[in-house]
């Protein structure tokens, strides 16, 4: 962060403003790179990204739990963030499941009744 502030410490910029630019360049930068990953990658990504942000969620959780100077506005603002983000990890993992799922081998009785449907 400290090159962040450094590059925008001559700025007249409200805070809010800088903060706003830096969320969209870092949105062009994520997908930028996530555009890049081949397809063989997605599914490792995929649940590497899924623990990261069940960390974030625990430490979301800590925050509310602890966070007993924070206002109303800000509590219920970080109950729906935490939230949505419960949804995106249990959402990504039942995704990455299915997807894994994929390159298991069929069970034999499977296999023999999809023959015998086709015939």
């Amino acid at each position: 962060m400290t090159t962040v502030l450094a590059v925008t410490e001559g700025s007249t910029a409200s805070p809010l403003v800088q903060n706003l630019i830096i969320l969209v360049l870092s949105g062009f930068v994520g997908y930028a790179v996530i555009s890049k990953v081949p397809n063989t990658l997605h599914t490792p990504l995929m649940s590497g990204t899924n623990a990261i942000h069940g960390i974030v969620v625990l430490g979301g959780l800590l925050l509310l739990a602890e966070g007993a100077d924070l206002g109303a506005g800000t509590q219920v603002i970080l109950f729906i963030a935490l939230l949505f983000g419960a949804i995106n990890v249990v959402g990504g993992f039942v995704v990455t499941d299915r997807m894994l799922e994929m390159f298991k081998a069929k069970p034999k009785e499977l296999v023999e009744a999809d023959t015998e449907e086709k015939a």
